[in-house]
């Protein structure tokens, strides 16, 4: 499960359920805000494809 750090929990937190739940599937360690801006512009991405 990914580490979200009290940095970008608030943020984290103001993401619709649905889209925590792909975020944290993904396992991936968010430090910063920079790591969650990453993730999200990845899943959109992906989402494109």
């Amino acid at each position: 499960m990914a580490e979200i750090s009290p940095a970008v929990r608030e943020k984290f937190d103001t993401l619709s359920a649905d889209l925590r739940s792909v975020i944290l599937e993904r396992g991936e360690d968010l430090h910063t805000i920079h790591d969650l801006i990453r993730v999200l512009g990845d899943i959109v991405k992906e989402e494109g494809q």
